[in-house]
Order: C-alpha cells, then sequence, then structure tokens
C-alpha cells in the first residue's frame, strides 16, 4: 500500500501515517518500492518472519488485531 491508501484505510491523517512509515522505514520494519507518491510500502522478511512475535505482543498487551 502507499501512504495515501494507508492513511484512508486507518482513518488516520496522511502526514500522520507518512512520519510514522519513515520511522518504520529507518528501523527496518518496512522496505519500499516506487517513488514520491506512488512509493509502496511491504514489511521486510524480518518482520514477515516474526509476525508471531508481534500476534503475541499484541495479545499479551490485549490489543486486537485484524488477521
Amino acid at each position: 500500500m502507499n501512504t495515501n491508501q494507508l492513511s484512508n484505510a486507518l482513518d488516520l491523517n496522511y502526514k500522520t501515517v507518512q512520519h510514522h512509515l519513515e520511522v518504520l522505514d529507518e528501523n527496518g520494519i518496512v522496505t519500499t518500492s516506487g517513488d514520491d507518491y506512488g512509493k509502496m510500502y511491504f514489511l521486510t522478511d524480518t518482520m514477515q518472519d516474526n509476525l508471531d512475535v508481534l500476534e503475541e505482543i499484541a495479545d499479551q498487551a490485549d490489543i486486537q488485531t485484524d488477521d
């Protein structure tokens, strides 16, 4: 998804989503493809491999996730 698609899906401000995607990219959680407005974001292989850990943390924190 690109920033606009994510902001619409999450019902969040575009600039807020853009900022957080930059932080996730800087920390190796997401990777990108494309440029500017069309830039797409994907989970890195490491993040994909560890989604079960994230889900376990979310469960312990009683955070609702969509499967």
